[in-house]
């Protein structure tokens, strides 16, 4: 993700690229393991929830790593768009497993619905206005990360507990990453933002690791 003008500093970019081609790698290996494993022994909507998930977050941190690694000023700005359009599909994408393999009731429905309904018009308002309301951008992926809270109570019912908390963690890690992500005159504050996606993506695929996937072949 990246803020719509600084002017970085030296080897800002560079440690940008890297850190989340870095991510990008360990998605990649990541989402491998967990497909194989949910191929063998979770069900099909598990497997479509987390191949939806996947695809989203290899996205993610492919986009982000080009973007950051550019030089060519034209490609450099449609990368950039991509890089925030990508964000609206990774939180549609991590919320996706959850909904398809824990709340498939009402709830779940009307969650999927809103949240990939928000994402779509996020994705059309980032090509439509590109960096003219940046800050409402930032606010709707906050207020869209957080909207599992609506449904909490079906959640802490449904969901394990151990899950629960791997959940809020990775909301945790993005939300406060956000505040690095918008101090723009802290030195270097993109790349601890990037830790902060890091680390949110890895609690939330974690959750995923370990409740997602059934321990034995049904």
């Amino acid at each position: 993700m990246a803020p719509p003008q600084k002017n970085p500093l030296p080897f800002e970019e560079l440690a940008n690229s890297w850190s989340h081609g870095l991510g990008a790698g360990a998605a990649v290996v990541g989402v491998t393991l967990i497909l194989i494993l949910a191929a063998q022994r979770a069900d099909g909507y598990s497997v479509a929830g987390l191949s939806v998930y996947g695809a989203s977050l290899v996205l993610l941190y492919l986009v982000s790593a080009f973007f950051h690694g550019v030089k060519n000023p034209r490609l450099k700005e449609a990368l950039k768009l991509a890089d925030h359009c990508s964000i609206y599909l990774l939180i549609a994408g991590t919320y996706t497993p959850f909904l398809l393999t824990f709340l498939r009731g009402p709830w779940g429905w009307s969650l999927f619905g809103v949240i990939w309904g928000l994402a779509v018009l996020g994705i059309l308002g980032k090509v439509l206005w590109r960096n003219r309301f940046h800050r409402v951008a930032v606010a709707l992926y906050l207020g869209m990360g957080w909207l599992i809270l609506v449904a909490f109570k079906p959640m802490s019912e449904t969901f394990p507990v151990g899950l629960v908390w791997w959940v809020l963690a990775g909301g945790l890690f993005y939300s406060f990453g956000v505040i690095f992500y918008l101090w723009e005159r802290l030195p270097y504050n993109h790349g601890v933002w990037h830790l902060f996606v890091l680390a949110g993506s890895l609690s939330h695929f974690l959750g995923m690791l370990f409740y997602l996937i059934p321990a034995e072949a049904p």
